[in-house]
């Protein structure tokens, strides 16, 4: 398995569990700033940046047919901050590149 290089984002790869419990951690943040509530949130694949912490893309399937990739923050262990949705991007496909944004 490819883990994160300092600097650029690691390749694409299926989500784990973790993946799954820090969608999980964000999904009411996201809701709140969309107006909508999901009636799924399953973390499909993610990719992941070590920075001062760690930045994670993650692409979630939120209905059938429906995509949203996920920017979010997880800070170092240290720091005792909950995880952040620091961006996303709505009405993505399932083969939509997960690319930075």
């Amino acid at each position: 398995m490819l883990g994160p290089k300092l600097g650029g984002f690691s390749e694409t790869q299926p989500a784990t569990a973790k993946t799954q419990a820090i969608a999980d951690q964000v999904k009411s943040q996201l809701e709140e700033k969309v107006d909508k509530k999901f009636p799924m949130f399953k973390a499909v694949e993610f990719r992941s940046q070590v920075v001062a912490g760690v930045n994670y893309l993650i692409k979630v399937q939120v209905d059938e047919d429906d995509f949203t990739h996920i920017r979010v923050f997880e800070s170092l262990p240290h720091e005792s901050k909950p995880v952040a949705l620091t961006s996303y991007q709505t009405n993505k496909g399932r083969h939509d590149e997960l690319a930075d944004f």
